[in-house]
């Protein structure tokens, strides 16, 4: 187990004042940052998938599943985030509890979580971004809009790897705004919907079972939900840039559980008007929030929504690919990966290197990678990150009850043992192929580490 004392944690702080990385992010910042990664594909694609193929009209309960599990292990997250303010995130904290290995683990799941989740946005930026072209009679070619050559995803991969190098107060304040405009956009959306919902479309609210396993039925509200769960990996995203917050013990329970609630409601509320405009089984689309207004007749508002799932997405694809690299840089401190993912850069203070590379790489993913591979191995990765966060604050109750915790999750056992139970729940109902993916990832991760990682590690205060 590792060892988590009033030394260590004092260790942590001075090597985060140390790190060069510029604290700049209120609570304002921090909140905007959780729903920019939480409103984004979830909201703008996966909403029709989930309820055309999984849950129907019950997909609302799909959400609030979801929501229950984030928040149950966002109040651990937030426990975790005012003692450890550093960069990292749940591998951070796996370190604090767990010890290396299974540090290791969780940060490498925290790669596939955050790469596969930055290029699925980015595929769904880019079916946004064409269908508005088609919309405004400019005709773009398929061969450059698919696999294995998906210009507009590859694009916008770099052009958010540019402002995040540029700096972190300048990325969180084009993102505050971006969050500003697809949040107005969204309230215009169940404002003007709602007078076209028909309670025939949301009857039965839960579809009967096909007589498979996640098709329909309560197996299919479980499916859905862990499907959703991948619109909910914001209020983690808060909490990889704990190091950049300026008063992290106050700052980072607001935005991880600020950012959860205004997303939450905001969920459901679409879900019901969307599916109550569109039978759910008309929602298979690429652009289903698009498709629910062309229904209402209101055809004006159709660009203006498209035009904000695009800032929607680009807000998502920003505070993704700023965890991806801040959970680069602590792996990098630790020795657990080379000194180059740790370099900062003299002038901007962001960790540039590491963002180039990763961003290079998403690039080409998103680029190469059909969005449908790509979702639930999301979900799956976030879900096992929720479920050793919950644990940990369980066992750290108990090895460490005497280091400071500004923010307390409240009921301990209860909250994090009803957290990890939930997201467990979520992940069984993923699909299997999801689950022999997870452990191919994790079966490379191992290898790397006891060939590189273990080797190069740099020993911790105790």
């Amino acid at each position: 187990m590792g060892l988590f004392t009033k030394k260590s944690l004092d260790a942590l702080h001075a090597d985060a004042e140390r790190g060069l990385l510029k604290r700049s992010l209120g609570p304002l910042n921090l909140t905007a940052l959780g729903i920019g990664s939480i409103i984004g594909t979830g909201i703008f694609v996966l909403t029709g998938t989930a309820a055309s193929q999984n849950a129907g009209p019950a997909l609302v309960i799909s959400m609030v599943i979801s929501a229950v599990g984030c928040a149950f292990a966002g109040l651990c997250y937030a426990e975790f985030a005012s003692m450890v303010p550093v960069a990292g995130s749940a591998y951070t904290y796996a370190y604090a509890t767990a010890g290396e290995l299974f540090a290791w683990i969780i940060g490498w799941d925290l790669i596939l979580e955050y790469a596969l989740s930055t290029s699925t946005v980015a595929v769904g930026w880019s079916g946004y971004f064409v269908s508005l072209m088609n919309g405004a009679g400019i005709a773009v070619p398929a061969a450059m809009t698919a696999p294995p050559l998906n210009i507009p995803a590859a694009v916008i991969v770099l052009l958010v790897t540019a402002l995040l190098v540029i700096g972190i107060k300048e990325s969180a304040d084009t993102n505050t705004v971006l969050v500003a405009i697809k949040t107005i956009v969204l309230i215009v959306f169940i404002a003007t919907g709602a007078a076209y919902v028909k309670r025939e479309n949301l009857t039965p609210f839960v579809p009967p079972n096909s007589g498979s396993f996640g098709e329909f039925g309560w197996s299919g509200v479980l499916r859905g939900a862990g499907v959703m769960f991948f619109a909910y990996i914001g209020f983690d995203a808060v909490s990889t840039a704990a190091q950049e917050a300026k008063n992290p013990a106050r700052d980072m329970p607001i935005g991880i559980l600020g950012s959860l609630g205004i997303c939450t409601v905001i969920y459901v509320l679409v879900a019901i008007v969307l599916i109550g405009i569109v039978p759910y089984r008309e929602l298979m689309v690429a652009d289903p929030l698009a498709v629910g207004i062309d229904a209402t007749g209101l055809r004006w508002l159709s660009p203006v929504i498209k035009i904000a799932a695009l800032f929607g997405l680009f807000s998502t694809m920003l505070v993704n690919l700023l965890a991806q690299t801040r959970i680069f840089f602590a792996m990098s401190r630790d020795g657990l990966l080379p000194r180059i993912f740790g370099v900062v850069h003299p002038r901007f203070r962001t960790p540039w290197i590491s963002t180039v590379l990763t961003g290079s790489i998403i690039a080409v993913v998103a680029a190469m990678t059909p969005i449908s591979i790509l979702g639930q191995l999301v979900s799956i990765g976030t879900l096992l990150a929720f479920v050793l966060v919950s644990i940990g604050v369980v066992v750290l109750r108990r090895t460490a009850p005497d280091v400071p915790r500004p923010f307390r999750t409240p009921a301990v056992p209860f909250v994090p043992i009803a957290g990890a139970i939930i997201c467990l729940a979520q992940m069984i109902g993923l699909p299997l192929a999801t689950w022999e993916r997870l452990f191919i990832w994790l079966a490379a991760g191992l290898t790397i580490y006891f060939g590189y990682s273990h080797r190069h590690a740099l020993a911790k205060p105790s």
